[in-house]
């Protein structure tokens, strides 16, 4: 038997019964110790310039906020990232990212959640995978009603589909407040992580 069948197997289990109590109305605002902190600039040359954070900082408020709705599902972030302009420097843009994410009520997580999908996977994968994958989102899916994101910036992608298995496996085992917290911390790193990206391709 294959690592993927027998995470087939283990996922087929039956789902863990829905918790019936009440998740809570905002997110804890400090960083989990045993998650890593703000997202990591990319080397020197992927870095967006300083002209990137210039552009960013006179470009039209409607139209850059629905540009953010792309690297975030939530018009609170968005709101607070043009609110907030001007920044100095990329490093005060990211922060105000990070703040804007850890303020982030349930509702607006479950905005920004309805926007996210799965992690893609390279395009040769092989069918098995994609099995593996659908039915460890099954099981996450039936267990938290969401779907299951996680950042992978850095990963090579040949291990990409084998670092999502294992998060769904573990993350299983959280009861809804601490997958909660956990969700939101993927999300602000995703956030980040696109924002840099975003500002590497602005029009300038």
């Amino acid at each position: 038997m294959t690592h993927l069948d027998n995470v087939v197997a283990h996922l087929a289990q039956p789902a863990l019964p829905t918790p019936t109590h009440r998740r809570g109305t905002t997110l804890p605002p400090h960083r989990l110790p045993h998650l890593p902190g703000r997202v990591t600039l990319p080397e020197q040359a992927h870095t967006p310039s300083p002209t990137a954070v210039e552009w960013f900082n006179h470009a039209p408020e409607d139209t850059l906020r629905q540009s953010l709705l792309g690297c975030l599902r939530s018009l609170r972030w968005a709101h607070r990232l043009t609110d907030h302009r001007p920044y100095p420097d990329l490093d005060a843009l990211l922060a105000a990212s990070d703040e804007a994410a850890y303020d982030l009520t349930a509702t607006d997580l479950a905005e920004a959640l309805a926007g996210e999908t799965l992690p893609s996977l390279p395009s040769d994968t092989y069918d098995v995978a994609h099995t593996a994958l659908s039915a460890a989102h099954a099981a996450y899916e039936a267990r938290f009603g969401h779907v299951f994101v996680i950042s992978l910036d850095g990963t090579p992608p040949v291990e990409r589909l084998d670092r999502t298995l294992e998060g769904i496996r573990s993350r299983l085992a959280h009861d809804p407040e601490e997958e909660r917290v956990v969700v939101a911390e993927e999300l602000r790193r995703l956030a980040a992580e696109r924002l840099i990206g975003f500002l590497r391709d602005a029009p300038l």
